[in-house]
């Protein structure tokens, strides 16, 4: 078995190969066992292995529970109706399938890269890069995305509290009413700072947010079923199908985080066994709560009055009691439950980024590690501001539909990676194994399509904007620096 201890060395690829064709070094897949061999390993110092299995699970949590509820449901009840909680469905049926072939790859290729590593094993360097891009796209937006609904709540929560809040002009972005989002800049910043501080200490408290959110929505749950009003139910679906459809699209952003834990691959103790276990639990924590507050909140306001609510529940919670306290005390929670989304997703984003920075494809700097915190430190303060940036300036719901978009196309090609690598290297120990086969992964890379499809014209745009951007980098920056282009490493002997 791979020793669960600090990676051996590996030596840096040799500079032979240069003359390989363009197609030859844009297949070149990366040796499983090189992924694994370098674990940890960075510019400067390594990654530590401190996460626990229950860690792992808070922080797949952390990164998932909050971002449909507190934030993305006011933009998805319009779409659907009460039929959102068909909406939840769809879109956890699709993170399930997805979540099998992350479980099935994480424990086999433990490393920070998540699916994109997973691409790079098993479809060659083009596209991984692409799927790294897409990741950049996921993580990245995502924290802004949530940022910005954080203010929202924090709003609710200055309201409740101490009688003010901070003007539009100070907490809604340009084409919102605002000029600046001072709050999603400072929730980017707080985690910016807890990470800067380390994983273990990063992951701790982000147990205790995760705790005190699940306490929140379940308070949510008994004060919103005192207002339940069957009646709310009674044209389930008033926009059709097509509605249930491009909400479930849009509430695919929710489930985003169950694939952070893979980005924890270096710095779990027991990768293979935890990584998998973690995944599949924190799905199933998540899909529940998930489903059970839509259905309360469905059924304790009219669908109608969900247009432009980026903190509905907290509203809610005012109209059920007719007491201001109860929806404060929901803000409260928010505001911490928000921050801990935003605390995850911003570490998965700066882990993707130091493998790939680790392999050549972006600049270096991106895998510097910090010698006394074990973490890469740059990485994270040039990640943050441009997050927190991102997030004062562009309204909530363009950022959830691109955040979406690029989570399914990469989710999709881990459906495709599992296929391919089952095939080409079943040797292989798995500590967890999908079930049925090729079915599972061919069923979650079909409802990524169909999700994918259910996202309007503007958000393909801007996608493929995006993607060209991308390609652009890729190929004046990436391929020059690549470690495989370069010449093809030794390949390392480790048992995977």
């Amino acid at each position: 078995m791979l020793d669960q201890g600090a990676a051996p060395p590996v030596a840096p690829p040799p500079a032979s190969g240069v003359g390989v064709g363009l197609g030859s070094r844009l297949m070149r897949r990366k040796p499983v066992e090189l992924l694994v061999s370098e674990g940890g390993q960075g510019e400067g110092g390594s990654l530590r292995r401190s996460l626990s299995m229950w860690q792992l699970t808070m922080i797949s949590i952390g990164a998932t529970l909050g971002t449909g509820i507190f934030v993305v449901l006011g933009e998805a009840v319009p779409k659907a109706g009460p039929a959102v909680t068909i909406s939840f469905v769809i879109a956890g049926l699709t993170a399930l399938f997805s979540a099998l072939s992350y479980a099935e790859l994480a424990g086999t290729i433990p490393v920070s890269g998540s699916s994109y590593s997973y691409a790079y094993a098993t479809m060659g360097e083009l596209v991984a890069w692409i799927c790294g891009w897409c990741l950049v796209l996921e993580y990245g937006v995502s924290v802004a995305a949530v940022a910005v609904g954080w203010g929202e709540y924090l709003n609710e929560l200055l309201d409740g509290t101490l009688g003010f809040t901070i003007p539009d002009a100070l907490s809604a972005p340009p084409g919102d009413g605002g000029i600046f989002n001072l709050p999603a800049l400072i929730v980017v910043l707080l985690a910016m700072v807890f990470l800067l501080g380390g994983a273990r200490e990063s992951a701790r408290a982000n147990t205790i947010m995760v705790s005190v959110k699940i306490g929140a929505l379940l308070l949510f749950c008994v004060i919103g079923f005192i207002g339940f009003k069957s009646g709310n139910y009674a044209d389930f679906m008033p926009l059709g199908m097509a509605g249930v459809s491009a909400a479930g699209a849009t509430l695919f952003f929710s489930y985003i985080g169950f694939d952070a834990a893979s980005t924890a691959g270096e710095e779990a103790k027991n990768p293979q066994r935890d990584l998998p276990r973690a995944i599949m639990l924190s799905l199933i924590i998540v899909t529940a709560l998930y489903v059970l507050v839509a259905a309360v909140a469905v059924g304790a306001r009219d669908w109608k009055g969900f247009e432009g609510s980026e903190a509905a529940l907290a509203g809610i919670m005012k109209d059920v009691t007719g007491q201001a306290f109860w929806g404060t005390l929901l803000a409260a929670g928010a505001v911490i439950a928000i921050a801990s989304v935003v605390l995850t997703v911003l570490y998965g984003q700066t882990r993707v980024l130091f493998a790939m920075s680790r392999d050549g494809l972006v600049p270096k700097v991106f895998a510097k590690v910090s010698p006394k915190t074990g973490t890469p430190r740059v990485n994270t303060i040039i990640v943050s501001l441009f997050c927190g940036i991102l997030a004062s300036a562009i309204p909530l719901g363009q950022l959830a539909d691109a955040t979406s978009i690029g989570t399914l196309f990469a989710f999709g090609l881990v459906n495709i990676a599992v296929v391919i690598l089952r095939w080409t290297r079943p040797e292989m120990n798995r500590t967890f194994r999908v079930p049925l086969g090729p079915v599972f992964p061919i069923l979650g890379f079909v409802f990524c399509v169909y999700n994918m499809f259910g996202l309007g014209a503007v958000t393909w745009v801007v996608f493929g904007i995006w993607m060209a951007v991308g390609l652009v980098f890729y190929f004046g920056y990436g391929i020059r620096h690549s470690r495989l282009a370069k010449g093809a490493p030794e390949k390392t002997h480790v048992d995977a």
